[in-house]
């Protein structure tokens, strides 16, 4: 049977409940701002958590988001959503059978020497089947779940509800560019034709890497809304946390030149290091699976991100002002600056540390999203800042590959690693590779 977020009223039903508990914080805002009456923030976020819990759709996609965004949403909020899961529940086999036979026709049954009943993943989106193909390829076949464009629309209205939650609580944070990107790049995933090409550009940029594998799109069985790729057989990243620590080390390693080589080297990035988009062939290397969430970013903006490190490790001010108008930042003052410089020295800390060490040494639990809170504090209190939307994937994805490190607790010479994959960096090198690597991926 489908889930109740594939038919219209089980939709209805969700958005009532969401609206509901969206609504009704926004009354109490109302309450506490004008009648003098308390609003329970932690009871509430709660609440919120509890009315996207069982959704599966964009909308469950964008609040998994918005928890990895510091002061996207105010603390008790980005708390209660980063406990939602991924996972949803399958599209049955009389569903997948319709669905199917949408895509690929009537006979698509035949295509397939083996088409698996029961989905190996389902997530937000979609859901994947195991398949072998007539010449006996594995194959995963990825296919949408139904009417997921109208669905993407109504979800993103009412990401507009949560965002209002946040400006009520505190004007001050300027939400906008948020927004746009998330909304952006929601609507891309719904492309499978586009993510096909991604597919295609990551086997271009990562084709010299040994220790990361991208599978091949099977055009023939591919649409619109189904995306047909060679299977990538990996364990679970969790399933290593066991293993040794040089083991654990190689993996991190890996995972680091997977997500940073194309950035550094063609000014793309992977926006959703989830743990289900990649799995660890046995002898450590790294399958990426899934690509609906791609950022290519402009290439000032790598250098910006360079740049900022060569500010701090030597100090130079005016260089760090450069950097942060590479990323789009204007209107900064001496003491903004001063301020961001707080938080890039927390995130580059690692990367400045010329020895083997972990993420974590030194740092208390916790002292991460502290340190970003008294941050944006103070700059709201300086007159607020609007954050570039490109750092809202870039900010994703930092924090997604922090955590698998560690969850691995690896120990590695962070700054060295970093070093040499920028030590040849050069603006025009990198904008020409990114042309070209664009168009033959057939996305410019």
């Amino acid at each position: 049977m489908a889930g109740e977020g594939d038919s219209l009223g089980g939709r209805l039903g969700r958005y009532a409940r969401v609206g509901a508990s969206v609504g009704g914080l926004a009354a109490r805002l109302a309450g506490e701002r004008y009648l003098g009456l308390s609003l329970d923030r932690d009871r509430h976020a709660a609440e919120l958590r509890s009315a996207l819990g069982g959704l599966k759709g964009p909308l469950m996609k964008a609040a998994q988001l918005l928890a990895t965004i510091p002061d996207a949403l105010p603390p008790e909020y980005a708390r209660e959503l980063a406990q939602l899961q991924a996972n949803a529940p399958a599209m049955g086999w009389a569903f997948v059978r319709r669905r199917m036979a949408a895509e690929l026709g009537p006979d698509w049954q035949t295509k397939f020497v083996r088409f698996d009943k029961e989905a190996a993943f389902a997530a937000s989106l979609g859901q994947v089947h195991h398949a072998v193909l007539l010449d006996g390829r594995d194959v995963a076949a990825k296919l949408q779940y139904p009417d997921m464009a109208s669905a993407m629309e109504a979800d993103l209205n009412q990401l507009k509800l949560v965002f209002a939650v946040g400006q009520r609580l505190d004007p001050a944070i300027r939400t906008d560019e948020i927004h746009a990107e998330i909304t952006n790049r929601l609507r891309e995933e719904l492309d499978y034709r586009r993510e096909a090409r991604h597919v295609d550009l990551y086997r271009h940029m990562l084709r010299d890497e040994p220790n990361v594998y991208v599978p091949e799109v099977v055009p023939g069985h591919s649409s619109d809304r189904l995306l047909t790729m060679t299977w990538l057989s990996g364990a679970p990243l969790l399933e290593w946390k066991a293993r040794s620590q040089q083991e654990r080390d190689a993996l991190a390693v890996n995972m680091f030149r997977a997500w940073y080589v194309p950035f550094y080297s063609y000014g793309v990035i992977h926006g959703d290091p989830h743990l289900g988009n990649y799995t660890v062939r046995p002898d450590g290397a790294v399958n990426l699976m899934d690509f609906g969430c791609v950022r290519v970013f402009p290439p000032r903006f790598v250098r910006g991100s360079i740049e900022l490190y060569r500010a701090l490790m030597t100090d130079d001010q005016d260089r760090a002002v450069g950097a942060y108008e590479d990323w789009g930042f204007a209107g900064l003052s001496r003491e903004m600056i001063a301020v961001l410089n707080r938080w890039a020295a927390f995130l580059y800390g690692p990367l400045m540390d010329d020895r083997p060490r972990r993420l974590t040494e030194g740092v208390a639990e916790g002292l991460g999203r502290d340190t970003a809170q008294n941050v944006f504090g103070e700059l709201r209190r300086l007159g607020g800042v609007r954050p570039p939307r490109e750092f809202v994937f870039m900010d994703r994805a930092a924090i997604g590959l922090g955590a698998v490190f560690i969850h691995l607790r690896a120990s590695i010479n962070w700054h060295r690693l970093f070093e040499s994959l920028i030590e040849t960096f050069d603006l025009e090198t990198l904008a020409a590779r990114q042309r070209m690597a664009l168009v033959e991926a057939r996305l410019a």
